[in-house]
């Protein structure tokens, strides 16, 4: 979802992030784990293009909004 609200491509995001694009679809697709050290790249790069993760509450589930 904040791949998508960026206007990444999985390329764009591999390219920008460094972290291999057959990670990046295992890890969308849930058919693999991601390590913790590509999964804060991800989201590094994910929050410099503009996304904000928001965290998960007990009325709601985690989500992602883009700054203004």
């Amino acid at each position: 979802m904040a791949r998508a609200a960026v206007g990444f491509s999985v390329r764009k995001l591999a390219e920008t992030s460094g972290v291999a694009d057959s990670t990046i679809l295992r890890f969308e697709t849930g058919k693999g784990d991601i390590l913790t050290a590509n999964l804060a790249k991800l989201q590094s790069t994910l929050e410099v293009a503009g996304v904000v993760f928001v965290p998960a509450d007990d009325t709601v589930g985690a989500g992602v909004r883009l700054k203004r």
